[in-house]
């Protein structure tokens, strides 16, 4: 079998050194324009959209938050071999190696176009991309050796030739313009990121300081409340929305007696509310950590959607982001005693970009593809006859509540700890009920009831601990919850789909 030559390998490499160029050009202009048309991140948002939701699953539980830049991932090197290809072509036959380049960019822009709140401008990164990433695949065809015998290399300490030199130069000015680039349009998307001219309003009824959490007596629980870097993302955005809050509104319209729509200071001048409120994604599995607990600041939603007067008839409310992503929530969720938001701020900050900024939905009780819309533009209200969201079209449930749900945080499952007194202990939820006992089981034991940390309400987690006389061995410990209606942690065990896991969780602990 013959082995690829030298000069294959520096056609191939002429080819990812073309389209790394072009992704660097088009990733500045998509910064100045908008964030996620460019190309990759067009790609990858097609690519979630078209995964089927078993697959989306296995993701999300397997890597978590780290999905997305998983994702990226995949999609650039599946590019560069693709490139690596068109360069190799391009040996022989030029006009090939250019137009498998040119189709994989105009498939990136294709994507871009595809996205439901595509702008014709959304493709300018993707012409950026064609521009830049052909001429330099065009001009390294023509600067490296042609086809035929390998060129004899240079007797050593003899000068590179006026062509390997020009190569060189090239290549290293596309390498230093690339980078260049790139990074320019990483500064200019977090320049545009930042939020520094908001001031939140104060609620009429400020809530006291969250009293002290048990993680500083017993490191290892989980924080009291969740800071907003922390804080669990999981949604289908690849690039994150930068909403200008200055022209962004929220709008109320479909069955209603009267349509209307607030701006951002007009949110800020109604009558806000704090709440102390954890909210938890449905791709949460036993023991996962795609939960968090935070103080939210925001607008009643009962108080918009009394406004606007919802006709007897609707059921449902249909949340759209200014991407034109949909969820839909139960009317009743949003209109009873609960206190869902449309929040604006979050941990005593204006609410974080990647968190929905500037207004999302948090709505306690409720699974985040139900009730936690980020990035708010419009609430519809409607029927679940009459539409169906994101989600519900993809046969997850229409109508989620949380289930009850413990973790153990602390020791960590197949740790290693040394023998002797120490705390088992980590968080148990039930928003909207709250927990009345969290129980401890230690190798098919009874049951011992735990110790409960500060309670911040109904709709706040609980931190818990049980301290522990460790001897050596392995240990099996388990954890179930108990809530404030008396009803206990199911043992049976669901995967998230469709409406949430559910289960006992047990760790395996070896103690030394």
């Amino acid at each position: 079998m013959r082995r690829p030559s030298r000069t294959t390998f520096a056609y191939a490499g002429a080819g990812i050194l073309a389209a790394a160029f072009g992704m660097a050009l088009a990733h500045l202009v998509a910064a100045l324009l908008n964030p996620a048309s460019s190309p990759v991140l067009a790609v990858g948002s097609t690519v979630i959209d078209a995964t089927p939701t078993p697959v989306k699953e296995w993701a999300v539980h397997r890597f978590g938050t780290a999905d997305k830049p998983i994702l990226i991932g995949n999609v650039l090197v599946v590019t560069l071999l693709a490139a690596a290809l068109a360069g190799v072509l391009a040996r022989r036959r030029p006009a090939l190696g250019l137009g498998l380049l040119g189709a994989l960019v105009a498939l990136a822009g294709a994507a871009a176009l595809h996205r439901p709140d595509a702008a014709p401008r959304d493709v300018v990164p993707s012409l950026a991309a064609a521009t830049g990433g052909l001429l330099a695949l065009w001009w390294l065809a023509r600067a490296l050796p042609g086809p035929g015998p390998e060129p004899v290399p240079a007797a050593r300490g003899t000068a590179p030739s006026r062509s390997r030199r020009g190569v060189l130069i090239g290549s290293g000015a596309m390498l230093v313009g690339g980078a260049l680039a790139a990074g320019a349009g990483q500064w200019i998307v977090r320049a545009r990121a930042r939020i520094s001219d908001i001031v939140l309003p104060r609620p009429a009824t400020a809530l006291a300081g969250l009293p002290a959490g048990l993680e500083a007596q017993h490191p290892g629980i989980s924080p009291f409340r969740t800071p907003n870097e922390r804080f669990y993302r999981v949604d289908t955005k690849l690039a994150v929305p930068l909403v200008d809050h200055h022209s962004w509104r929220l709008h109320v319209d479909g069955m209603v007696d009267r349509e209307l729509s607030w701006s951002y200071d007009d949110l800020r001048d109604l009558a806000v509310e704090e709440h102390d409120i954890t909210l938890t994604c449905v791709s949460n599995t036993v023991g996962g950590k795609l939960v968090g607990a935070a103080r939210w600041l925001g607008v009643p939603v009962r108080t918009l959607l009394e406004q606007a007067g919802p006709s007897a008839d609707a059921d449902q409310v249909l949340s759209t982001d200014v991407d034109d992503f949909t969820i839909s929530t139960p009317l009743a969720a949003l209109t009873d005693d609960r206190p869902a938001l449309v929040a604006i701020g979050m941990n005593g900050q204006p609410l974080p970009r990647a968190h929905g900024f500037p207004a999302r939905l948090v709505t306690p009780g409720l699974y985040g593809f139900v009730g936690a819309t980020k990035w708010l533009s419009r609430l519809t209200v409607t029927t679940y006859a009459r539409d169906r969201a994101y989600w519900t079209r993809r046969d997850w449930a229409a109508d989620a509540p949380i289930k009850l749900s413990s973790r153990i945080d602390t020791p960590r499952p197949f740790s290693t700890v040394r023998a002797g007194r120490r705390a088992v202990g980590g968080v148990a939820w039930a928003q909207h009920n709250g927990i009345a006992a969290v129980q401890v089981r230690i190798d098919g034991g009874g049951w011992q009831d735990a110790t409960l940390g500060p309670d911040a309400g109904i709709d706040y987690w609980r931190q818990w601990y049980l301290p522990w006389d460790a001897r050596p061995g392995a240990h099996m410990i388990a954890v179930r919850a108990i809530g404030r209606d008396g009803a206990v942690q199911s043992p049976v065990r669901a995967t998230s789909f469709p409406d949430g896991s559910s289960g006992i969780q047990e760790v395996v602990v070896n103690v030394t």
